[in-house]
Protein backbone atom coordinates (compact mmCIF):
# COMPACT_ATOMS: atom_id res chain seq x y z
CA UNK A 1 0.00 0.00 0.00
CA UNK A 2 1.53 3.30 -1.15
CA UNK A 3 1.40 6.12 1.92
CA UNK A 4 -0.44 9.05 1.11
CA UNK A 5 1.07 11.27 3.73
CA UNK A 6 4.59 11.66 4.76
CA UNK A 7 5.86 9.89 7.93
CA UNK A 8 9.54 9.39 9.08
CA UNK A 9 8.74 5.71 8.38
CA UNK A 10 7.60 6.49 5.31
CA UNK A 11 10.68 8.31 4.29
CA UNK A 12 12.68 5.35 6.15
CA UNK A 13 11.37 2.79 3.79
CA UNK A 14 12.09 5.68 0.49
CA UNK A 15 15.42 5.53 1.24
CA UNK A 16 15.21 2.01 1.72
CA UNK A 17 13.75 1.50 -2.01
CA UNK A 18 15.86 4.13 -3.57
CA UNK A 19 19.46 3.40 -2.70
CA UNK A 20 19.24 -0.47 -3.94
CA UNK A 21 18.68 1.01 -7.29
CA UNK A 22 21.45 3.83 -7.48
CA UNK A 23 24.20 0.76 -6.36
CA UNK A 24 22.46 -1.41 -9.55
CA UNK A 25 22.29 1.41 -12.22
CA UNK A 26 25.69 1.67 -14.17
CA UNK A 27 25.71 5.65 -14.44
CA UNK A 28 25.16 6.34 -10.59
CA UNK A 29 26.42 3.03 -8.87
CA UNK A 30 30.56 3.71 -9.70
CA UNK A 31 30.01 7.55 -7.45
CA UNK A 32 28.44 5.78 -4.56
CA UNK A 33 30.85 2.59 -4.77
CA UNK A 34 33.92 4.38 -4.48
CA UNK A 35 32.76 6.47 -1.28
CA UNK A 36 30.72 3.86 0.27
CA UNK A 37 31.20 0.45 -1.07
CA UNK A 38 28.72 -1.90 -3.21
CA UNK A 39 27.70 -3.97 -0.21
CA UNK A 40 24.59 -1.98 0.93
CA UNK A 41 24.01 -3.82 4.03
CA UNK A 42 27.69 -2.97 5.94
CA UNK A 43 28.09 -0.14 8.43
CA UNK A 44 29.14 2.42 5.87
CA UNK A 45 25.64 2.01 4.29
CA UNK A 46 23.45 2.09 7.27
CA UNK A 47 24.90 5.01 8.24
CA UNK A 48 24.43 6.47 5.21
CA UNK A 49 21.12 5.79 4.31
CA UNK A 50 20.18 6.38 8.58
CA UNK A 51 21.70 9.75 7.03
CA UNK A 52 19.34 10.26 4.07
CA UNK A 53 16.43 9.85 5.75
CA UNK A 54 17.16 12.20 8.86
CA UNK A 55 18.16 14.45 5.22
CA UNK A 56 14.54 13.94 3.93
CA UNK A 57 12.37 14.19 6.85
CA UNK A 58 14.23 17.42 7.90
CA UNK A 59 13.03 18.23 4.24
CA UNK A 60 9.67 17.18 4.67
CA UNK A 61 8.98 17.46 8.50
CA UNK A 62 11.04 19.79 10.02
CA UNK A 63 12.69 17.50 11.65
CA UNK A 64 16.27 18.18 13.24
CA UNK A 65 17.86 15.37 13.69
CA UNK A 66 20.09 15.34 10.44
CA UNK A 67 23.17 17.36 11.08
CA UNK A 68 25.93 18.04 8.39
CA UNK A 69 26.28 19.49 4.99
CA UNK A 70 24.48 17.89 2.61
CA UNK A 71 25.93 19.71 -0.83
CA UNK A 72 30.21 19.09 0.98
CA UNK A 73 30.71 15.18 0.58
CA UNK A 74 30.06 16.01 -3.63
CA UNK A 75 32.94 17.95 -3.82
CA UNK A 76 35.10 14.79 -4.26
CA UNK A 77 33.25 12.96 -6.36
CA UNK A 78 35.24 12.44 -9.34
CA UNK A 79 33.40 12.71 -12.29
CA UNK A 80 30.36 13.51 -10.96
CA UNK A 81 28.34 15.04 -14.08
CA UNK A 82 24.91 16.30 -15.20
CA UNK A 83 23.83 12.74 -16.26
CA UNK A 84 24.91 11.24 -13.39
CA UNK A 85 22.56 13.97 -11.16
CA UNK A 86 19.92 13.63 -14.01
CA UNK A 87 19.74 9.88 -13.87
CA UNK A 88 19.98 9.75 -9.67
CA UNK A 89 16.45 12.23 -10.45
CA UNK A 90 14.79 9.25 -13.08
CA UNK A 91 15.69 6.89 -10.19
CA UNK A 92 14.72 8.91 -7.13
CA UNK A 93 11.31 9.72 -9.33
CA UNK A 94 10.66 5.74 -9.80
CA UNK A 95 11.29 4.90 -6.54
CA UNK A 96 8.82 8.21 -4.81
CA UNK A 97 5.55 6.56 -7.40
CA UNK A 98 6.89 3.14 -5.51
CA UNK A 99 6.23 4.40 -1.64
CA UNK A 100 3.79 7.66 -2.49
CA UNK A 101 0.65 8.18 -3.90
CA UNK A 102 1.26 11.43 -5.96
CA UNK A 103 0.00 13.71 -3.80
CA UNK A 104 2.19 12.71 -1.33
CA UNK A 105 5.13 11.91 -3.37
CA UNK A 106 4.91 15.77 -5.33
CA UNK A 107 6.65 16.90 -2.06
CA UNK A 108 9.96 14.85 -3.13
CA UNK A 109 10.00 15.45 -6.60
CA UNK A 110 9.81 18.92 -6.35
CA UNK A 111 12.22 18.90 -3.78
CA UNK A 112 14.66 16.88 -5.28
CA UNK A 113 15.00 19.14 -8.43
CA UNK A 114 15.48 22.27 -6.56
CA UNK A 115 18.16 20.75 -4.71
CA UNK A 116 19.50 18.86 -7.46
CA UNK A 117 19.88 22.56 -9.40
CA UNK A 118 21.52 23.92 -6.41
CA UNK A 119 23.77 21.53 -6.12
CA UNK A 120 24.96 21.37 -9.72
CA UNK A 121 25.41 25.12 -9.75
CA UNK A 122 27.19 25.11 -6.69
CA UNK A 123 29.57 22.26 -7.89
CA UNK A 124 29.89 24.49 -11.28
CA UNK A 125 28.20 21.25 -13.33
CA UNK A 126 26.03 22.54 -16.50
Amino acid sequence: MKANTITKESIDKLVKVFYPTILADEITAPFFVSKIGADINSPEWVAHLELLSNFWAMQALGDLTYTGSPLAPHFGLEGLNKQAFTRWLELFDVAIDKVYEPQAGAFFKERAQMIGRNFMINLGIS
